[in-house]
């Protein structure tokens, strides 16, 4: 054979293997769960809900993921108008955001007696492909800290991740020891904070959660809570996920023998894979994070947020 040819037959096997390589690498890709593909890019975005079915006697659960915007309030009764979230499960995974419309957005779930944990919503790999479970490798920041306070009862999975820091005017977060305030700017940080304080007592919170929150301020990391800060904010009501995750009663006429007898703890797996405002200040308010959101024609100003 000469050089030439031996060239040729090699460059040719060097390319079946790239091409072979590819093929596997895009159908592991394509068999990877969906939202576990997706969980980084969806905690950018606006928060979102999703009812995610439930099987073994389990009721399922509401997904929220993502930041919480001014239009998360509305979002959420679009979505409860087609379920009744009654005693329902919220299953979070939030940076936060605005301060005033997660305070809404939790009074509403308090007033529906759901029940809140953090997690992150996965597809489990085959056998049971399309069955879902919760990982607990998920982050519950700043205002999400207080929405995951509206629960009726509050667990939170060891591996999951809380913290807090101080509300900021959020436009100037990024460099906010450099920027510049006004007394009217001062005015809105104060009048949040008491609303945040209102609602951290009307939900059963206690004042050591607003300590340890207010006492971090935007240039420093964010405080992520212990296990004893967790019990002492009561922020945690439960250690039991049964609590969280209840399991439904039986229909009378299902024998005993026919109940799947499948633990609920295996809901959570280790991980992924396995009142009045004055006009003049309507729309500056406090916010604990940024969505991105898709950039549309003629789109309005969005206005000042907080980190």
């Amino acid at each position: 054979m000469s050089i030439a040819t031996s060239l040729r037959v090699r460059l040719s096997a060097m390319f079946v293997i790239a091409l072979a390589a590819t093929a596997l690498g895009f159908i592991a890709a394509a068999a990877w769960p969906a939202r576990a593909r997706d969980i980084v890019d969806i905690r950018k975005l606006p928060m979102r809900f999703e009812w995610v079915p439930c099987h073994d006697r389990c009721r399922g659960w509401v997904s929220a993921t993502g930041v919480i915007t001014a239009d998360t309030p509305k979002a959420f009764e679009d979505f409860a108008r087609d379920h009744d979230l009654t005693g329902a499960t919220i299953v979070l995974d939030s940076s936060g955001g605005s301060v005033n419309d997660a305070i809404a957005l939790g009074r509403k779930w308090r007033a529906l007696g759901m029940l809140t944990t953090v997690g992150a919503t996965v597809d489990r790999p085959k056998p049971v492909i399309g069955v879902a479970s919760v990982a607990p490798d998920a982050s519950c920041e700043s205002m999400c800290v207080f929405l995951l306070l509206s629960g009726k009862e509050r667990y939170v999975p060891p591996g999951a991740r809380v913290r807090v820091h101080q509300i900021w005017m959020g436009d100037r977060a990024e460099d906010a020891r450099a920027a510049s305030y006004t007394a009217q700017d001062l005015m809105i940080v104060e009048r949040d904070i008491g609303r945040l304080a209102k609602y951290t007592f009307d939900m059963g919170g206690a004042g050591d959660l607003l300590e340890l929150a207010l006492s971090i301020p935007p240039w420093e990391a964010l405080h992520e809570l212990s296990a004893a800060e967790l019990r002492r904010t009561n922020i945690v009501t439960t250690d039991r996920v049964a609590d969280v995750f209840p399991v439904m009663k039986a229909d009378p006429g299902t024998p005993v023998a026919a109940l799947p007898s499948k633990p609920i703890q295996d809901r959570f797996v280790s991980s992924a894979v396995n009142a009045q405002p004055a006009v003049s200040t309507a729309a500056a308010t406090t916010k604990t994070a940024e969505a991105w959101v898709p950039v549309r024609p003629q789109a309005q100003p969005a206005p000042a947020k907080v980190q």
